[in-house]
């Protein structure tokens, strides 16, 4: 194989975003669509808005801080700054924005359970973009003897790590679709998804180049901010269901 590999006189990896899009958004209008969303739709597009400034802002700024000094020298340059992009730094920006646009709108109900498994979706058909862009796109694995290393290229045999990705994401998406058939408290899958996920790049990115900040790279950074941010509002949450059972 030889990367990249074209889909007809296109490159792979905007015609996987461009379809990652599209699959992903006709999923949630299916999921919302199924589920009777009762989120008045003037507040329901104000938080997909937040949803989505949030994550372009925040895959930006993560892209930026994955190699500061590249960033640096590269403060001039239009192309660089407006090129790259992260998906956990969008996730996380994402999040974000939809929680500052809730509290700005006063909505105190969960809503992200309808977009989990779309992004599971859109997330893996981005990724076979990635992988078959091949060394350029800058998400494949270090060096390695494992059999079934690629050459993107270069001569040397690299992790696959957008199929790790893709494998991984399906099995959460299974997760995800078995729990969704329990009742569940609102926002329970979202949290599932999101958790699960950055877990899972916290401990791929030890198999990825990256420029370490203080022992982590800026990915793994924003995994762990992420997974404390719930790990924090999952202990308040206890903590004050334990209150009111004390006081009934």
């Amino acid at each position: 194989m030889t990367f990249p590999v074209m889909i007809g006189p296109f490159p792979p990896h905007p015609v996987f975003e461009v379809l990652a899009y599209f699959v992903g958004f006709r999923l949630y209008l299916f999921a919302r669509r199924k589920a009777g969303d009762h989120l008045e739709d003037d507040r329901r597009w104000w938080v997909i808005a937040g949803a989505v400034c949030g994550a372009w802002l925040g895959s930006k700024v993560i892209y930026w801080l994955c190699d500061p000094a590249l960033t640096l020298a590269h403060l001039a340059d239009v192309g660089y700054m407006l090129g790259g992009k992260t998906i956990v730094g969008g996730l996380a920006g994402g999040l974000a924005g939809v929680e500052l646009t809730k509290k700005a709108l006063g909505v105190t109900r969960s809503t992200g359970d309808l977009f989990a498994l779309p992004l599971c979706a859109g997330m893996a058909i981005g990724r076979i973009g990635c992988f078959l862009t091949g060394l350029t796109d800058r998400t494949c694995g270090v060096a390695t003897a494992v059999p079934w290393g690629v050459d993107f290229g270069d001569g040397i045999p690299r992790h696959p790590a957008q199929l790790y990705e893709i494998a991984f994401l399906a099995v959460l998406a299974g997760w995800l679709t078995w729990r969704k058939r329990r009742p569940l408290p609102e926002g329970t899958l979202f949290r599932e998804f999101l958790a699960g996920y950055m877990a899972f790049r916290l401990l791929a990115e030890t198999i990825k180049p990256g420029v370490p900040i203080a022992g982590l790279t800026a990915i793994q950074w924003t995994c762990v901010a992420v997974l404390i941010h719930y790990a924090v509002g999952l202990g308040y949450s206890r903590l004050t269901a334990g209150g009111r059972r004390r006081v009934s």
